[in-house]
Order: C-alpha cells, then structure tokens, then sequence
C-alpha cells in the first residue's frame, strides 16, 4: 500500500476529531479510498470518516486495514503543513509516512493489533433535517455549554431552536431564513460534552445537516468535496425537563 495526499489537512482535521471519541481505531484503505468507523467506549457516539479515493494524488492499494493508535498518529500530522505533501506507505507492520518538505522526513508508526467492530452507521428515520451555517450551530452550542452540560434541539411551527434549561438558560432560534428547515414539531435532549467535540469537525464545513427526531439519536453530517465525517448521537432522555 502507497497512498499519496498533496493537501493532508483534511485528514490531520478529522483524525484529531476522532481522537476526542477514541484512542485507537482501524483504517480501512480499498479501491474506494480510506474510512475509519467507530463507537465510543461509553456507547453513546458513532463517528465514520471518509475519505475518497478521489481524495489521493496517488493511490495503489488492495485491502488494508490498519490498527492505529490515534494521539501517535495525530502528532506525527501535526509535524505536517497543511500544503506540505504527505506519503503513507505500509510496510509489514509498520506505517511509514513521509512529509515532503523543503527537507524530507520519515516517520515510522508501529501498527498493532486491534479487535474489530466491525459497525455500519445505523440507518434510522427522521422527522426533521435542518442545515445550517456551521458558525452559527457552533456558537449556539458554545452558548448552551456556558449555562449546562446538556442542550435541547427543538422544531416549534418551522423553527429550529438550540436551548438549555436550568438554574440558568440559553436559547438560539433560527428561522427558514437562517437555515433550511425541512421539519416537524419534536424535541430531543443530547449532552453538550459531545456536541461540543463534535463542533471541532463542523470547522472543517461551511454548513452541517442535523437530522433527529423526538427523543431519537441525533445525526449530524459534514461534508466537503473530498470528505466525508458523520457522527450519531444518542440522546439524554430524563424523565425531568
């Protein structure tokens, strides 16, 4: 396997992402490109990364999996420039990457052995999808995480509302003008700790599709012309609003 990215800053972005979920994942690399698929230890999220064959200034593949441990991996892309080619290239159990610089360096990460999830992003049923400028849903999330640790996303006769309730509150009310609402009335409850993770990857998008429903995990998809990052949330259900 020898995969070639001429602009790495994509994946650096989401692998850093997925690490907030994470500590080790697999990377699957095919004929379609490279994707990552994984659940948190508490089972509450799902992340699935993709990134497009299409993606790749180079790209000689078959059927790779490799086992990665993400903050080593992470840091050695932190020593690679966003316009700084970067090489991967399997070697039995080793991933070599080389950054080429103005001065080439070699790094030399050790594979290991992780057990398979082996998980598909559930298909679910919706009720309400809303897309939205990432500024905004990140500010109303940053809004929410100052007075709880949890927030509501909420349909109310086309409007899309991101509120938090307590000794405190904060709402943001967006309407048809603000964001694309295709929607019916319901309401569901998600921690803000994850949400908040989950906000360094909609950086990566001009705009975020939300999809959820009353009481019903949350789906949240980022999308740029040669990635993919999506990530499933449950939600908090309390028998006190």
């Amino acid at each position: 396997m020898i995969v070639r990215l001429e602009d790495p800053s994509l994946l650096s972005k989401a692998i850093e992402v997925i690490s907030e979920l994470v500590t080790e994942v697999r990377i699957k690399v095919n004929e379609f490109g490279m994707n990552i698929t994984a659940i948190d230890p508490a089972n509450v999220a799902m992340v699935r990364f993709k990134l497009p064959k299409s993606a790749f200034s180079q790209f000689e593949t078959g059927d790779e999996v490799l086992g990665i441990n993400l903050d080593s991996f992470k840091k050695i892309l932190k020593r690679c420039g966003s316009a700084t080619p970067l090489i991967l290239q399997k070697k039995e159990n080793f991933l070599e990457i080389e950054v080429q610089d103005r001065i080439k360096r070699n790094f030399s990460l050790n594979l290991i052995e992780i057990e398979s999830q082996e998980k598909e992003m559930p298909s679910l049923d919706y009720s309400s999808k809303v897309e939205i400028l990432s500024t905004d849903l990140i500010s109303a999330i940053e809004d929410c995480a100052v007075v709880s640790d949890s927030c509501s996303f909420l349909i109310n006769e086309g409007e899309f509302i991101i509120e938090s309730k307590g000794l405190n509150s904060a709402r943001s009310a967006f309407s048809k003008d603000e964001a694309k609402i295709e929607a019916e009335n319901c309401k569901s409850k998600y921690s803000l700790e994850y949400l908040q993770k989950f906000m360094k990857g909609a950086k990566i998008c001009d705009k975020t599709i939300l999809n959820f429903a009353n009481d019903h995990p949350l789906r949240i998809d980022l999308r740029t012309e040669h990635m993919e990052l999506n990530f499933i949330l449950a939600p908090r259900v309390e028998t006190d609003d």
